[in-house]
């Protein structure tokens, strides 16, 4: 009889082989290793979600998220030398110049195309300039807080704060007119952009295991009835 060994051999080597392409076009479209933080679920629906009922929660505090915008924690970006809010800037802006001697990391000048908004604005860095554009948390601190985040470790806190998943810069104006509301209450003021958001919003939920009220699921479920 014939070995089987040579074909069991042929058949590992592929698996491997198989194995490794998908690993490096996973990095090649900057997916991370699950142990570090695990993609977000694509296109989750909103019945998945959990609805809250009426609880006792501790008040809001943002210092129970941690610094802001920290470099150590073990998200996409985490540890290398560079602040959350510049590798935001870094991410979602364009024709991007670097402040002298920051190894390429503090963001002087760039345009965004603002996803909430649809306007464009040239960025430049400075005492009156640099709050133009600022860095959303997609699902606010305060909303998560309320939706099971009072719960967490302070690490987990800290790292959500600074997941890219939850970040996106965007124009002052719509970031403050947002706030902490849901998207029963909030949605950006390009409807071009509602389906995204609200959709994001949908994954990172599930992701993280927060939960909606009834307003803001029904609001979700609205939204993405009309989507494509």
């Amino acid at each position: 009889m014939r070995s089987r060994f040579p074909r069991l051999l042929i058949a590992c080597a592929i698996f491997i082989t198989l194995v490794s392409v998908a690993w490096q076009v996973a990095e090649d479209r900057g997916w991370v290793p699950e142990a570090i933080t695990p993609p977000a679920p694509s296109h989750g629906v909103v019945d998945q979600l959990s609805i809250r009922g009426p609880e006792a929660i501790p008040p809001y505090d943002r210092d129970a998220f941690g610094q802001a915008w920290s470099d150590d924690v073990n998200v996409p970006g985490g540890h290398n030398g560079c602040d959350t809010r510049n590798d935001m800037l870094q991410r979602d802006l364009r024709d991007i110049e670097f402040k002298a001697n920051t190894r390429n990391c503090v963001v002087a000048s760039g345009y965004l195309q603002d996803p909430y908004s649809g306007r464009g604005h040239h960025f430049v860095k400075g005492n009156r300039t640099s709050t133009e554009v600022q860095i959303d948390h997609v699902i606010a601190l305060a909303d998560a807080w309320e939706s099971g985040a009072w719960r967490w470790d302070p690490d987990l806190r800290r790292n959500f704060a600074n997941d890219p998943a939850n970040l996106q810069a965007t124009l002052a104006e719509e970031n403050q007119n947002k706030k902490a509301k849901t998207a029963d209450q909030w949605l950006p003021s390009d409807p071009a952009y509602v389906c995204t958001y609200v959709q994001r919003q949908v994954d990172l939920k599930l992701h993280y295991q927060l939960s909606v009220t009834q307003q803001e699921h029904d609001a979700m479920a609205r939204v993405l009835a009309g989507c494509d």
